[in-house]
C-alpha cells in the first residue's frame, strides 16, 4: 500500500517580486493568514520565508520572521520549515540566522552551488511596485547560488546536530544527489532524508517528466529505502509534475513561492487555492493526504515542542 502523499506549501519567497501578483502575502500578518488558510486545507508542511513589510524585500531578519511563526503555531499543528535558501543579495550565514533563532523542525538545504537565474521574469512584467525588483531580478543574470560543502557542512552541524533540525534537501539537479551522498557517506546526515526535486529554475533541471523519472531512479540507486521524495514544478510545471509525483507515490509541494498560477493565465489569489487543487488530483489517483503528525513521524522530526518560537 502507497504512503499517504505529505503536502507541503512554500507560501512566499525570494523567486517571485510583488509586481508579478497582487496576491503574494508579504507582510507577517498576510504570510501567517496565508499559513493557516493552507494548513486547514491540507499542508502538513509550511515552508516559510520573509519579506521586509516595507517594501516586500526579501528579508532574513529573524524579528521579522517572530511576528508570524508563534501565530502560526498558535493556529495549526502543521510542521514550519524555515528557508535556509534566503535571497540573492544574503550571505550564508545572513540565510541561516532565523532558523539558528527560532531552531524549527525542518529547514530547507540547498545541495549545491548553481546559476539561479530570474531574469527573463523582465520581459513579462510591464509595471514595478518597487525600485529594487528589476535590479534585483537584472542582478541574477550575473549571480551564483552559493552552496558548497562547507556551506552545507555548517547547517548541518549547526542546525542538525545542535539544534535538532531535520532537512528538506532541495535537489535542482541530478548532480545535487550526489552531493547529499557524499554528506551521509561522510556520517553528516542520517535517514530518512527528505528530498525535494526542483525542476524547472532556470540553471537546473528541466521541466520534463523524463527528469523527473531520472531523478527518482538515481535516488532509488543512492539511498534505496532511505528517503522520502517530493516534487517542486516551478511556474507552469507545477500541476503537472505534482500528478507524475503523487502517481510515483512521492510528495509534493505547491505554493505561491513556486507558482503563482491557479491554472493557464489565472493568478491564484490564496496559497490554499494551489494546497485544494493538488488534493484533487490525489483524490483523482486514489492517494491520501498526511497529516502533520504522520509527517513528523515518517520524517523523524523532533516535534512542534521543541522549536524556539
Amino acid at each position: 500500500m502507497r504512503k499517504s502523499a505529505i503536502i507541503t506549501c512554500a507560501v512566499t519567497g525570494s523567486v517571485h517580486t510583488p509586481s508579478m501578483s497582487p496576491h503574494l502575502p508579504v507582510t507577517p500578518d498576510e504570510i501567517a493568514t496565508h499559513a493557516i488558510e493552507a494548513a486547514e486545507a491540507g499542508a502538513a508542511i509550511l515552508h516559510l520565508h520573509a519579506r521586509d513589510p516595507k517594501d516586500g524585500r526579501p528579508s532574513p531578519d529573524p524579528a521579522v520572521f517572530g511576528r508570524f511563526l508563534p501565530r502560526i503555531k498558535q493556529a495549526t499543528d502543521a510542521v514550519v520549515n524555515i528557508t535556509t535558501g534566503g535571497g540573492a543579495t544574503m550571505t550564508v550565514e545572513q540565510r541561516m540566522e532565523a532558523a539558528l533563532v527560532h531552531r524549527p523542525e525542518m529547514c530547507s538545504l540547498n545541495m549545491g552551488s548553481m546559476n539561479f537565474a530570474l531574469y527573463p521574469a523582465l520581459d513579462r512584467i510591464q509595471q514595478f511596485e518597487h525600485a529594487w525588483e528589476p535590479e534585483f531580478l537584472e542582478g541574477t543574470r550575473d549571480f551564483i547560488f552559493k552552496n558548497t560543502f562547507k556551506d552545507i557542512e555548517t547547517a548541518l552541524q549547526r542546525l542538525g546536530r545542535d539544534e535538532g533540525v531535520r532537512f528538506e534537501f532541495e535537489c535542482y539537479d541530478v548532480g545535487h544527489l550526489y552531493n547529499l551522498k557524499h554528506v551521509v557517506e561522510r556520517g553528516l546526515v542520517e535517514p530518512p532524508f527528505f528530498m525535494q526535486f526542483v525542476l524547472g529554475v532556470l540553471g537546473g533541471i528541466g521541466p520534463d517528466p523524463d527528469n523527473l523519472v531520472f531523478m527518482k531512479q538515481t535516488a532509488d540507486k543512492l539511498f534505496g529505502s532511505d528517503y522520502e521524495f517530493s516534487v517542486l514544478g516551478a511556474g507552469r510545471h507545477q500541476m503537472p509534475l505534482a500528478a507524475i509525483a503523487l502517481s510515483l507515490g512521492g510528495n509534493v509541494r505547491v505554493g505561491l513561492e513556486d507558482s503563482l498560477t491557479i491554472g493557464p493565465g489565472k493568478l491564484a489569489e490564496r496559497n490554499a487555492d494551489q494546497v485544494l487543487q493538488v488534493r484533487k488530483i490525489a483524490d483523482g489517483l486514489s492517494r491520501d493526504i498526511a497529516s502533520p503528525a504522520e509527517a513528523r513521524e515518517r520524517l523523524a522530526l523532533k516535534g512542534g515542542d521543541a522549536v524556539g518560537f
